[in-house]
């Protein structure tokens, strides 16, 4: 096929929960699809969008006991997907003249290896649309009424991945607001980033997994008691937001439950009304 008529691959964010956080652009682009690569984290509601397209799982399943996850294959889920095989399959597609959908979960732009996915298509001649979508750290300001930035105190934010293959975790002080993306199996290692880089140890930080879903958590904590949220949110995709970020309004907000940490008895949790 000619590259001029190979149809563009459309990147969409799935958003970073349930299937009405997708975008209607992203929705419309779904409808389209004939194939879609999609990712772990993505709702398998949304093969509701696209019925007639072939649906493939390359996710990267780095958190284990997710049943969102699984749930695509009759409970079984495939072990990780190389990047290179994502990219492969990626050019086979699109070169096949089919409508090929990448489907990310929350922002394509954001900790989404979307350069190398870009790159093998720029590689290949095969152009591109990306269309975003509602990322974790924004979907766990919202679903816990705390505005990353803040007028006057809160005028930064940094977005920083606690996962990574090539270097240790590092935590810095680059901004009023540093949220940390995949920090689950991390919290303790964390903490103590965190203090070597500055933050006092009374800081407030904020720790959110499953944002966007039914059964979302969220737990109040120090900067130096964040280990302490590690069986809570054990085995789920979790963002620390830390800094202005993490405070709580002096308003009253509508009744909702939600959990924060006592900092007495092991930090357990215990639902409170904000």
């Amino acid at each position: 096929m000619s590259p001029h008529s190979i149809p563009p691959v459309v990147f969409v964010g799935a958003g970073p929960g349930r299937a009405d956080l997708i975008t209607l652009r992203g929705a419309d682009r779904l409808k389209q699809a004939e194939v879609v690569l999609f990712d772990s984290l993505a709702d398998p509601a949304l093969r509701e969008f696209a019925p007639q397209a072939h649906w493939l799982d390359v996710g990267k399943r780095g958190l284990r006991g997710l049943p969102h996850a699984q749930s695509w294959r009759d409970g079984a889920g495939n072990e990780n997907t190389g990047q290179a095989t994502i990219n492969a399959l990626l050019v086979k597609h699109a070169r096949a003249g089919k409508r090929v959908v990448r489907l990310k979960g929350g922002d394509p732009s954001v900790f989404g290896r979307l350069e190398e996915e870009l790159e093998a298509l720029a590689a290949a001649g095969i152009g591109y649309e990306i269309v975003p979508g509602v990322s974790a750290a924004m979907a766990a300001s919202a679903v816990t009424g705390r505005p990353l930035t803040r007028r006057g105190g809160g005028r930064s934010v940094s977005l920083t991945t606690a996962m990574t293959h090539d270097i240790g975790l590092r935590a810095g002080r680059h901004a009023d607001t540093e949220v940390f993306y995949m920090a689950g199996k991390q919290l303790a290692a964390l903490s103590r980033s965190l203090v070597e880089a500055g933050w006092p140890g009374d800081a407030p930080a904020l720790v959110v997994s499953r944002a966007g879903w039914p059964d979302e958590l969220a737990s109040d904590h120090a900067v130096d008691t964040l280990g302490l949220a590690t069986v809570l949110h054990a085995g789920r995709p979790t963002v620390v937001i830390v800094g202005a970020g993490a405070r709580a309004l002096a308003v009253s907000a509508p009744p909702r439950t939600r959990l924060a940490a006592s900092r007495t008895f092991g930090e357990r949790a215990r639902k409170i009304r904000v």
